[in-house]
């Protein structure tokens, strides 16, 4: 039998990584792009950390199914303001990854610190929010990795794909990145069980770095 009470605490706990890592992982692509000459972000008003600004309403559902992998809507980018577009898109497309990546690291310390502690001289009241901070700072870790190494993998339009074609020959980025049917792909691999076997054995070294 569907457990809905489960279900609408595992996603409440989920809620607040989940919004934080997206909403974090945009922003920074769109400040790296700010950085870079190109107000475009700017202008769309997405230089902002309101994760409804942010949110796409198919990886909000991808988050619920998987409870893991998500994604927002992308900022919008104008390579014509860079002055080297090849590098400054690769510069722009690592900004958010990265901003994954250092959340993290941020949740890992709130956890580890949680983990430190000895519960035992501290009052009911208190453990009640502990143990849900806890419990959240760990969701944040893993999500934020999992979104941190999805994103890198070189499938357009994946960010890691844009990475990858910041060191290819300009004609031959422009082809590479020309190629449609990056999320078909992904949907496919998510369905044979494929996408998580990728980027779980990443998530796992790094959560085990990060969780002392």
């Amino acid at each position: 039998m569907f457990d809905i009470a489960g279900t609408i605490r595992e996603i409440s706990i989920l809620a607040v990584p989940f919004l934080l890592a997206i909403t974090c992982h945009e922003a920074a692509h769109g400040y790296a792009a700010y950085l870079l000459g190109d107000p475009t972000a700017k202008m769309a008003g997405r230089l902002t950390l309101n994760p409804l600004r942010h949110l796409d309403p198919l990886g909000t559902l991808a988050l619920i199914l998987t409870r893991m992998i998500g994604w927002a809507k992308p900022v919008p980018v104008d390579p014509r303001y860079f002055k080297n577009p090849q590098r400054d898109m690769m510069l722009v497309s690592i900004a958010g990854p990265a901003a994954n990546m250092l959340l993290a690291i941020m949740f890992a310390v709130v956890l580890n610190v949680l983990l430190g502690l000895d519960i035992r001289g501290y009052s009911e009241t208190t453990l009640t929010i502990l143990e849900p901070t806890a419990i959240i700072s760990k969701a944040g870790v893993i999500i934020n990795l999992a979104l941190c190494f999805f994103n890198l993998l070189p499938i357009p339009p994946l960010d890691g794909s844009k990475i990858i074609a910041g060191f290819l020959p300009r004609e031959t980025a422009y082809k590479f990145m020309s190629f449609r049917y990056g999320f078909i792909i992904v949907i496919v691999l998510a369905m044979l069980g494929l996408l998580g076997k990728t980027i779980s054995p990443a998530i796992s070294f790094f959560y085990n770095l990060l969780i002392f």
